[in-house]
């Protein structure tokens, strides 16, 4: 199997699941520096697997690198909705037009490969129910969201018109181990987890009710292997999600209770912060069970305690 952006956070932790169930991986990365692009993400399989330095924008490069594999989890992106709109343009370069050189690659060189995409649940912007299915409105408020409704698009057409395998996950808000910790770009609950290692308060704007759908990285994985193996899932998106939603306040008393001595302050919102989104979201992911029978093990508890466990063990790693 090819990871693009396989050593983040999600495609480093499929590559270490698929390893260890015995499968030959081949990790594309850019390791382009904001992204989270860690060669330490890959302790422990490096002598297991290939890894080739590499951008999906580079047509050339993945017309080489595609051919042979069977499955193809395209996971490389930019991952930040904030730096989308500021940089809109960088985040079409990536997002869109890499994402439709990976498929063109694909179309040319191994059509027969079976095509995985990482989009978000950001497509669903403005949220109008709960729980979210697959067929809640797009009502985008981000370019991030933007270009990952298109990215599905891209896949969904390539399906329809050249036969290829393409599946894409609506992920949910993921964090765990291997994610980047250098800026609060991407994973707030993450970045709680650093400001908490670092003996800082956790601040939660307005009452913290909002609720939000967090997954483990290893139930993430696993959720997308499992559906890479599925019969009957081609063409299709899903939910990729807990089902369950927490309190942002619970989530940041739940990482201040992991790492003891930790304040969390509450304060109004701040007038000029701008607002993507700020409503409850929980996926509905009964589509992706009854597809792969795949379901979340790990609570948001437990999840946090091993997060910080490893922070906590590799701090100079990610700081």
């Amino acid at each position: 199997m090819l990871i693009t952006g396989g050593a983040g956070m999600i495609g480093s932790t499929i590559a270490h699941l698929s390893v260890a169930q015995g499968a030959q991986v081949t990790i594309l990365d850019a390791m382009l520096p904001l992204y989270g692009g860690n060669r330490f993400n890959l302790r422990g399989i490096l002598d297991d697997i290939q890894f080739v330095e590499g951008d999906i924008r580079d047509l050339n490069l993945m017309r080489r690198v595609v051919p042979g594999y069977d499955y193809i989890f395209n996971l490389a992106g930019q991952v930040s909705y904030v730096d989308s709109n500021t940089e809109p343009l960088l985040d079409l370069d990536i997002n869109c037009k890499g994402h439709i050189q990976a498929l063109e690659a694909c179309r040319l060189e191994n059509p027969q490969a079976r095509l995985l995409f990482a989009s978000s649940r950001f497509v669903y912007g403005r949220i109008e129910y709960n729980p979210v299915d697959e067929n809640h409105p797009f009502n985008c408020l981000s370019i991030y969201g933007i270009h990952k409704l298109a990215g599905e698009k891209y896949y969904r057409f390539y399906h329809e018109a050249y036969g290829l395998n393409t599946v894409s996950v609506r992920i949910a808000n993921p964090y765990g181990p291997r994610q980047q910790m250098k800026h609060s770009k991407y994973g707030i609950l993450n970045w709680f987890v650093r400001l908490a290692l670092e003996e800082k308060p956790l601040t939660v704007f307005g009452d913290g009710q909002q609720r939000r759908d967090y997954i483990f990285n290893a139930d993430l994985a696993e959720a997308c292997v499992a559906l890479m193996l599925s019969p009957g899932t081609e063409g299709r998106v899903y939910n990729l999600g807990t089902g369950t939603g927490m309190p942002f306040i619970e989530m940041a008393a739940m990482v201040a209770e992991a790492v003891p001595g930790t304040e969390v302050r509450q304060v109004e919102w701040p007038q000029d912060r701008y607002f993507v989104e700020t409503g409850d979201y929980l996926s509905d992911i009964t589509r992706i069970t009854a597809a792969s029978g795949w379901q979340p093990k790990t609570s948001l508890q437990e999840g946090i305690r091993r997060t910080v466990n490893y922070y906590q063990e590799h701090q100079e790693e990610y700081w």
